[in-house]
């Protein structure tokens, strides 16, 4: 924008503020923050003490309504100034109606009267909530009220990217859950617990995944996926990678066998992302657990005592690549065994060594006795699972024994 011979921009604000409203306001997707940044800036810029309200969902401007449910949300400065006896608030349902800046002094009985502007934040035809600025002494003036103006319109653009990405990240989100619904039944001799945690933050949800498909005889494939890169379309391939698994393990091919297929049928199709994928045929009848994987972390074995051990696999290539060469272990299994598989999310740390990373997960020391469910939860609370980086899957799977009558 092009400065004029005062140093003063076309909005009325000094070229040095508003790089600093440019600079500051918006770092972020997350509207708090930008409400927090706002307030800063004018403050810094304008006023004593400043606050934004905002509306539950954002409204096309111009709607009038007599009592809107605005709720504080950021607030800077000598706060006590935004409280004086007779209150802003008709002032913000003032400026909220007629949809522009409204100023005013507050007279306190002869003390220092309060000067107090509210401003619309409304951009692109949406009304979002209301700035509320306050300082004592001189009225604000017209540059001062289209300086903030024009800081209230920027970060009500970040608001509408925020409340935008905010839907989408929804949506996605349900898809996934949709997608990564409950993973197929396994048989009754077998116990099976799973969860899915989306990290939080800005991240779009991933493409974790597990599933449990029915074989002969008793026998069930475990499964654990995770396609590379993050948002829709990696939702979109986990789906895919989800289905062929299923009609391949219908085929009754050993683990390595059924990566192999899933591989050569990726590499052909072209169109999809790598994965990494780990399988685990249990066969409650013999206790054996029979292990393959692609590029996946291997699975962790925690005994009844509750000592876990990190199970020795042969890596092989992600899925997709289309070089093949994967193998199969087999691992004993007793009705006491907690076998738990899961995506990179679980226990990778920043600036961690992945060797550490699954030494950490190994050397937990979990309630002995403790059913499926609860100690998939007390693994996910000993890792802080909640607060990880990335989307995390879990698995985990226990031989059901079959009780005979006398």
């Amino acid at each position: 924008m092009a400065g004029r011979g005062d140093g003063t921009t076309g909005a009325g604000m000094p070229s040095n503020a508003l790089e600093d409203a440019v600079e500051s306001i918006g770092t972020t997707l997350d509207e708090r923050t930008t409400c927090e940044e706002l307030v800063a800036f004018v403050c810094r810029r304008f006023c004593e003490t400043a606050a934004v309200d905002l509306l539950p969902t954002d409204v096309p401007a111009g709607r009038r309504s007599p009592a809107p449910e605005l709720a504080r949300v950021a607030e800077a400065g000598r706060t006590p100034l935004l409280t004086p006896p007779d209150g802003p608030r008709p002032l913000s349902v003032r400026a909220l109606d007629e949809g522009r800046p409204v100023a005013a002094s507050i007279d306190l009985s002869g003390r220092t009267p309060r000067q107090v502007m509210t401003v619309p934040l409304s951009a692109h035809g949406r009304l979002y909530g209301v700035l509320l600025a306050v300082r004592r002494g001189a009225p604000f003036t017209g540059a001062d009220l289209s300086g903030v103006h024009h800081a209230a319109r920027l970060a009500a653009v970040h608001l509408g990217h925020s409340r935008r990405h905010a839907s989408l990240r929804g949506t996605v989100l349900d898809l996934q859950r949709a997608l990564l619904a409950a993973p197929g039944r396994p048989h009754p001799n077998l116990d099976l617990a799973t969860r899915y945690l989306p990290a939080g933050g800005g991240s779009l949800v991933g493409g974790d995944w597990f599933e449990a498909v029915r074989l002969h005889f008793g026998r069930t494939l475990l499964v654990v996926g995770d396609v590379m890169g993050h948002g829709l379309d990696a939702a979109v391939d986990m789906t895919a990678y989800r289905s062929m698994l299923r009609y391949v393990a219908s085929t009754d091919l050993p683990p390595h066998r059924v990566l192999r297929r899933l591989d050569t049928a990726v590499a052909e199709d072209g169109t999809r992302r790598p994965a990494t994928c780990l399988l685990v045929r249990v066969d409650p009848a013999r206790g054996t657990a029979v292990i393959a994987g692609a590029g996946h972390l291997p699975p962790v074995v925690f005994a009844g005592d509750g000592s876990g051990e990190l199970l020795p696999l042969p890596v092989g290539p992600p899925l997709g690549t289309g070089v093949g060469g994967y193998q199969q272990v087999v691992r004993r299994l007793s009705p006491d065994d907690t076998l738990v598989m899961f995506t990179d999310g679980l226990v990778e740390r920043r600036g961690e060594d992945i060797d550490e990373s699954l030494a950490r997960l190994a050397a937990l020391r979990l309630p002995p006795g403790a059913g499926v469910d609860d100690l998939l939860d007390e693994v996910l609370a000993e890792l802080d699972a909640r607060h990880a980086e990335d989307d995390v899957a879990v698995l985990a799977a226990r031989i059901h024994p079959r009780h005979h009558p006398a």
